[in-house]
This record gives structure tokens, sequence and C-alpha cells, in this order.
């Protein structure tokens, strides 16, 4: 077995007797059990950044069933331990930092966004180009084509922030995502911004001007229009749902395998199979979280688990594979809902045990005697 499996797990693409085999190798032992947390953290935050792949991912062998691989599993583990605490430095170090939400500027400096101070930020000229606020950032202006330059903006799990570009188009930023932008947009030419994780756009009107998502292997663009992105690269799919005028969808690599959308339909491309399918679907539900709200329309608990480690910033480890093949409908106020008031509400539905330690949530099965 290999970081395959794990690897599959985390993209929920493995299936119930992989997810069974890959839960008795961590009950086997508490090391088994904290290596999968230290990996499952490590892949998490890699894939923020979009560099994970079962490749780049670290070996990590299960117990193997014969004896006479048993120098090849110590060296297996050998080299996933010396990769771990690699990754596990490097990776703290990471998420000390990505607990704040961080602006960086064009010249490689970095504006933090902990401290309820309001401040202007400057171009390379010390012109004024944006005004900055605890929970938002408001630009404007315009360059001449060649002078524009980019920010980036990235957003941890837990927190969510509201950008207005220069060209009057706002911007919802949900947990877990980085949107990179002009800080001024150029006079002419299109207007190009770059995202991954998940944004609701409010597109300023501009015919003479697309403004267009790039998103994964897909382009988005639109002239004028409000539209959600969902594109964590975890999700292996990227989705957009348009709530008013019209976007296309197009793959980077081939421009002619685009849809229109029309209002209150979804495509998703799907990475494995380079198709985008449309569907109509409620656009309420995918604006609830700008608003603070989850709503969840016959949602797999695996889908629902990953975007309450997205916004309440917690690992969740679920060993209940009934659980697993649950799905749930309703709604959630986020600033009124704990993580445990979630995990008793699902509690009420499919019965199951949690503990938790940190921001570590281990959701186990109820055994009868």
């Amino acid at each position: 077995m290999t970081s395959e499996l794990i690897y599959k797990y985390l993209s929920n693409e493995a299936s119930e007797q992989e997810v069974q085999e890959l839960f008795d190798w961590i009950d086997a032992s508490e090391e088994n059990k904290s290596q999968f947390i230290t990996l499952k953290k490590t892949w998490t935050l890699t894939a923020i950044s979009g560099t994970i792949s079962p490749n780049t991912a670290s070996v990590m062998a299960l117990k193997p069933k014969n004896n006479a691989r048993k120098y090849f599993r110590y060296a297996a583990v050998l080299v996933v331990l010396i990769g771990l605490a690699g990754l596990a430095f490097y990776f703290n170090e990471r998420t000390t930092a990505s607990k704040e939400i961080v602006l960086e500027l064009s010249d490689g400096s970095f504006e933090y966004f902990t401290q309820k101070n309001e401040n202007n930020l400057v171009n390379s000229k010390g012109e004024l180009i944006a005004r900055k606020f605890s929970d938002r950032i408001i630009y404007f202006g315009k360059v001449l084509d060649k002078e524009v330059s980019y920010h980036t903006l990235t957003v941890p799990y837990g927190k969510r922030f509201k950008l207005t570009l220069s060209d009057g188009t706002f911007v919802s930023l949900n947990s877990g995502t980085t949107l990179r932008y002009p800080e001024q947009f150029g006079i002419n030419g299109k207007r190009n911004v770059y995202l991954t994780g998940e944004a609701f756009f409010e597109v300023a009107k501009d015919k003479q001007h697309p403004f267009i998502v790039h998103s994964d292997e897909v382009d988005i663009e639109v002239l004028g229009t409000k539209f959600n992105v969902s594109a964590y690269p975890e999700d292996k799919t990227v989705s957009s749902v348009l709530v008013e005028g019209s976007i296309q969808m197009s793959e980077k690599d081939n421009p002619l395998n685009a849809v229109l959308l029309k209002p209150s339909q979804m495509a998703v491309w799907q990475n494995e199979s380079q198709k985008i399918i449309t569907q109509t679907v409620d656009t309420a539900v995918y604006e609830a979280w700008t608003q603070g709200e989850l709503v969840f329309q016959n949602t797999p608990f695996s889908t629902i688990a990953k975007i309450i480690e997205r916004t309440y910033d917690v690992e969740i480890i679920n060993e209940n594979t009934v659980l697993a093949k649950q799905s749930f409908t309703g709604s959630i106020k986020i600033s009124e809902s704990s993580v445990a008031n979630i995990l008793e509400l699902l509690k009420r539905d499919t019965p199951f045990n949690y503990s938790i330690k940190q921001n570590t949530i281990t959701i186990t099965p109820i055994f009868h005697n």
C-alpha cells in the first residue's frame, strides 16, 4: 500500500474497501495515527498552494502482509519519518504565518490584517492606490497597460475577507483562498485575476474590457455579472454558479471546450475527464457563505467535513464508514455555531462518537455489545 491510497482518501476517491483498509492501518498504532494526521495536515496546507500530487506526497507504507517485504517496509518508514520531519518543520513555519490574512505587494513586501487598523497603500511611485481596513481593501485608479503590477491576497482557513478591485468589482473571498489581481487595472486590455479557493464576484460592467478569472486549468470570462467560483485544488474540479448576466467557462489548453451559462446554472469542469458539465441549481445555496451561512442540500458528509475544516480551521478524521456514506440537508449560521454544535446536530441523524484534541476532531463508530 502506498501513499496513493491516502491521496485517494483525502481526494474522496477511495472505495469503501480502501477506506476501511486505511482505517485499519490507522487503528493499528498511535504511530500510524500520528503519521496520518501529520500527512493530512501537510496535504491540506500543500493543496492550498497547488503543489501536491500522488508523486510528490511522502511515501507512507501500510503494514504489509508479506513478511519477506519487512526490510523494504522499514526502509519506507525511515524515508517517511525523514520526509515528515522536514515537511513538519517547513509546514509548521507556514502554519504560523497562514493563521493571518496576508497581502503580498508587487515589491515582495507583506501587509497583515491581524489588528483593527486602517492605513493607505501606495504604489512604487508613492501614489495612493488603496485604503486598507481590518476586514477589506478598497482599490481605485488605472494605469498604463505596461505599468500593471499584481498583489496577492491569501485568506487562511477559519477566515473570510472582502475587497473592491480598482475597476469597482466587489469580491468576497472564502476560507483557504488566494487571489492574485492587478493593484490597478490597465487602461486597455482584459481584466485578469487568478484564483485558488472560492470567491464570489460582482463584476463591474465594462464591455470593452472583459473580466477573466483564471483558475486551475479553466478560464471564466464575463462582462459584468454576479457569480461564484470554487476551485480548491483538493476538489479536482472547478465549478462556477451564475446568479446574474452570463459567463463562459473554457478549458485553457482547448478554448473550444467551452460552455455559456445562463442565470441559475452551474458549470463543473472535471480535471480527469477534461469535461465541463452543466446543471440547474438553487443559487442561494452557493451565495450563502458570503452572508456567514453554510447551506447543504443532500450534501455528502465528506464534502461537509471539508467545508467545516476550511470554515473553522480544524482537522477532521472520520473513522465511521456509515457516516461517510450519509448525506445531509440543512443550514448553519457560522457565527452562532461551533464545530461541536454541528457534530451534535449530525449525530441526531447518524449516531457516532467523536473526540476533540486541540484542533483535531476524530469521529468513530458507536460499538454495541
